[in-house]
């Protein structure tokens, strides 16, 4: 039992030395000194694992053999050969990635004041708290309003403000001189097209960073808020774009990775047949943030996404007529299951005016706006938008009709919430694409999702008729591993 529980050990010792060995190699610039100490450390490992594989003495008790060699061990971490990391010390002392902060606008409850007060100062995670991972080199804020928030920011955290986005990315220096992109695009005052959408620079920027990426030869990783633009050459060039410069690239809204009521995801592989999310909001807004909490669900259905076929906007008596229709009765059990997830029902006296039907919300809800969509592979997705607080999806598998449904927890600033604590996650995710290099979900989501709402404000800009959507068979598949906030 004692050789069995010693070589355990053993194993875990030499697996955190590798560990370790592995990210100070990932941190540090010093390559060729590094190929001296990895080459060290390997055959210290080696040895490690040999010592311990030898039966043991009787004469010499085993926990004396243990603390002698570790004490070895230890000093030779500390050896001068390893230049000025410690063994155990390198990857908490190196430098922090550096990051370039883009935002259109900073002031209270804005994206730019959530994401960036978190990138700088931290956010509670796992019960604890969790401290910045990257350095903010650079600030770029195009406008400051009288409500600006920005300098404020900028002196509390110290941090470099520059003129444009290139000397943003390069620091001032002509290359490219940070490790990642945060480009939050969203609010300020822009100007609004003829179809009520408003005109944020996000393409602009992203074109800008890519920019700099070609000049610099080579590119780091980027997230855009949100969906990605009013056009859609435009989305898929950007994703085309990340594709052929091979960085990575996430984008999106903070309502897949928020937390959960109850906290569960679709199975990896599960078959389905339709997604329904009931929320609130305008056009080219809030409808991205309900597209995403369904895609988010929908993406993990057996075979994976396959694209669009058709986007059909209803709004009023059209959306409640096209939904009490006979080939809508899933979308209806769909609808009332998503229901009974929300808080913030309108009640009368203290309490709902009747049970949660179909019928019950086509009386209190009669204005009302509805997204159908239909999937290549004739899956349907269906949004709905009447006047309640919160995100609520529900989804059918095809197999059993067993109707799987939860609640999106956005807990909006002066709603129940002083911080909005839904960018937690998203911020978490930020971070760790830079400093890992991975982005934890396919921007193709996003993709999709900018193309839902860019057919369907185009199908309210119409006259509510069904757009054609042959250009977003978006093919994609996500990790089984799930990625919201549940700790």
């Amino acid at each position: 039992m004692k050789q069995t529980h010693m070589q355990g050990e053993t194993l875990f010792f030499t697996f955190t030395l590798s560990h370790r060995v592995n990210d100070r190699w990932k941190l540090s610039q010093r390559v060729k000194q590094l190929r001296i100490e990895n080459k060290l450390l390997c055959n210290m490992s080696a040895n490690i694992t040999h010592f311990f594989s030898q039966p043991q003495r009787e004469d010499l008790p085993v926990n004396t053999n243990r603390r002698t060699f570790l004490a070895q061990a230890s000093a030779v971490a500390a050896s001068p050969l390893l230049g000025s990391y410690s063994l155990l010390g390198a990857a908490e002392n190196s430098p922090k990635k550096k990051i370039a902060f883009l935002g259109t606008t900073v002031y209270q409850h804005s994206h730019a004041q959530h994401i960036l007060d978190r990138l700088a100062l931290g956010y509670s995670w796992n019960g604890a708290w969790q401290n910045p991972r990257l350095d903010i080199a650079s600030v770029y804020i195009a406008q400051t309003p009288e409500n600006d928030l920005s300098q404020d920011r900028i002196e509390r955290y110290q941090l470099k403000q520059y003129s444009s986005i290139a000397d943003s990315l390069t620091l001032g220096t002509g290359k490219l001189a940070v490790d990642g992109v945060v480009l939050i695009g969203e609010h300020g005052d822009y100007p609004m097209n003829e179809k009520g959408q408003k005109l944020y620079p996000r393409y602009k920027w992203f074109k800008e960073c890519v920019k700099v990426f070609e000049t610099s030869g080579r590119a780091v990783p980027i997230f855009n808020d949100k969906h990605l633009s009013t056009n859609w050459k435009e989305c898929a060039e950007m994703v085309a774009d990340s594709k052929r410069l091979d960085f990575p690239f996430l984008a999106g809204s903070s309502l897949p990775v928020t937390r959960r009521f109850p906290a569960i995801d679709i199975p990896h592989g599960t078959p389905m047949s339709e997604s329904v999310c009931v929320a609130y909001g305008g056009a080219d807004s809030y409808d991205i943030h309900a597209l995403e909490t369904a895609q988010c669900m929908s993406e993990r259905r057996k075979g994976g996404e396959v694209g669009i076929r058709s986007v059909h906007a209803l709004e009023g008596p059209q959306m409640w007529e096209e939904l009490a229709k006979p080939e809508r009765a899933n979308t209806r059990k769909l609808m009332v299951a998503a229901l009974t997830r929300s808080h913030n029902l309108p009640v009368k006296g203290g309490y709902y005016t009747d049970r949660i039907t179909f019928d019950w919300a086509r009386k209190v809800f009669p204005t009302g706006r509805a997204y159908f969509i239909e999937h290549l592979d004739g899956f349907r997705t269906t949004m709905v938008q009447v006047a309640i607080h919160d995100f609520n999806y529900a989804g059918m598998r095809s197999d059993n009709d067993e109707i799987i449904s939860c609640q999106m927890y956005l807990p909006m600033p002066n709603q129940g919430s002083s911080t909005a604590d839904f960018f937690h996650p998203l911020t978490h995710h930020i971070e760790e694409m830079i400093l890992t290099g991975k982005a934890a979900y396919p921007v193709e989501r996003t993709l999709l999702t900018s193309g839902m709402t860019l057919a369907a404000v185009e199908s309210l800009h119409r006259g509510q008729v069904l757009i054609n959507t042959p250009q977003m068979n978006v093919r994609y598949q996500v990790d089984p591993k799930s990625t919201f906030w549940d700790n």
